[in-house]
């Protein structure tokens, strides 16, 4: 018997996920969650084999739930069941410690398999969610120079391009340049997602 807290904001949705799971004969829905709070909860006190998780709930977002539950319990699982297919999200969930990412709008057989295999220790991807994996493994890190590196990590402290100038002893003109060729080399538009897929990508670390 597999034993599921399902977690989810939305009460007609997390009902409809409920409905379904409860069909099974080998599955148990021991609890439900509306927050990632909640979640982390529930997963203490009744100690299920799998957690069918959310990302965006109140207080704790799903990924900061899954993180939390799989220190304090490693060996409950996560299985992701989400509307977003972002790749943000998704690297974010997986690097939290989900065994499995879906999608809502999944069939409700795949979503099923997705639990079982789970429960099993196997991974259950989202054809799509597969794809975007495989796309960011088979592409390079790209490469920065040292002072671009250097430009961007005092963007992710929060200097400006002044402050960045005079630091460096360069012109503010200079400094923007760097940023243009960080963009580019990243595939982004600004500074705020810059830094963020930089911290992703292991380019950038902080602290």
């Amino acid at each position: 018997m597999i034993r599921v807290v399902v977690a989810d904001d939305h009460p007609v949705v997390r009902s409809g996920i409920v409905a379904l799971l409860a069909r099974e004969d080998d599955i148990d829905v021991v609890g439900e969650a509306a927050t990632g709070d909640e979640a982390v909860d529930l997963a203490g006190r009744l100690r299920p084999d799998l957690i069918l998780m959310d990302l965006r709930m109140p207080g704790l977002t799903g990924d900061e739930a899954t993180a939390r539950i799989l220190t304090e319990r490693p060996s409950t699982k996560v299985l992701i069941l989400t509307t977003y297919d972002s790749d943000d999200s998704i690297l974010t969930a997986i690097e939290a410690g989900a065994t499995g990412y879906l999608l809502k709008a999944a069939p409700p057989d795949e979503i099923l398999a997705g639990v079982r295999s789970v429960a099993r220790g196997e991974m259950a991807l989202a054809p799509t969610i597969a794809a975007t994996l495989a796309r960011r493994v088979r592409s390079p890190v790209p490469k920065l120079s040292a002072r671009e590196t250097e430009v961007l990590r005092r963007v992710a402290a929060g200097d400006s391009n002044p402050t960045i100038a005079l630091a460096l002893h360069v012109t503010e003109a200079t400094v923007k340049t760097h940023l243009l060729h960080v963009f580019a080399k990243l595939g982004v538009s600004d500074r705020t997602r810059a830094v963020t897929l930089a911290l992703e990508l292991g380019i950038l670390r902080l602290g």
